[in-house]
């Protein structure tokens, strides 16, 4: 898309949505919508319905975390306009307790990537008729694509022959502490590999 149909298109979102969006940034080729939280539904409504628009399709919604923010996540939501060839993205920001506007309603396929994003960060859709965890157990302890979640993670679970069922249990790690080699692969090694024993000795071909 050229940088002048671009700035056309932001300035027909821009009128037509005056108290919905805080601001519209044009940056390597593409439109970013930063919008309210609480207007999601009618931008994104919007968006999809408009004639100079027509982005029809939700291909992605998806989630970031940034702590050090008083409002730490962001909703990210990529639009795809096959009519008018083009895409944009549009972003809202969150914190921890305040749940987002579930936009099921304008994109059903919102549904699966919304019970994403809960699972992953912990966004509270409001609106969303079935928000259950989708990737993880539902006994699944934290959000794991939050930066201050542990690599480690909080409980482990296994089957237990015993018991007949699936039981869960704290995190055990076996080897806590690991010795890894980034020497550079053009380099040679200052200790003999396995298997290299010969050749270090003179006794290859022996």
């Amino acid at each position: 898309m050229n940088q002048e149909t671009l700035e056309d298109l932001r300035e027909q979102i821009s009128a037509s949505l005056p108290n919905e969006i805080n601001d519209i940034v044009i940056a390597y080729g593409e439109i970013t919508v930063l919008a309210r939280a609480d207007q999601i539904v009618e931008v994104l409504t919007f968006l999809k319905n408009d004639s100079s628009c027509k982005f029809t399709q939700l291909t992605d919604l998806c989630g970031a975390d940034y702590p050090e923010r008083a409002k730490r996540f962001d909703v990210v939501y990529q639009l795809l306009s096959v009519t008018q060839n083009q895409r944009i993205r549009v972003k809202i920001q969150t914190d921890e307790e305040t749940p987002v506007p579930s936009v099921v309603d304008v994109y059903p396929a919102a549904g699966w990537y919304e019970r994403e994003t809960w699972d992953m960060y912990g966004v509270m859709f409001n609106g969303n008729p079935d928000l259950r965890r989708i990737l993880t157990d539902y006994g699944f302890q934290g959000f794991p694509l939050r930066k201050d979640f542990p690599l480690t993670g909080y409980v482990e679970l296994r089957y237990s022959e015993e018991e007949k069922r699936v039981v869960y249990e704290p995190v055990q790690l076996t080897q806590e502490f690991r010795k890894f080699d980034f020497m550079s692969p053009w380099e040679g090694a200052k200790y003999i590999l396995p298997g290299d024993e010969k050749a270090e000795s003179g006794q290859e071909g022996k």
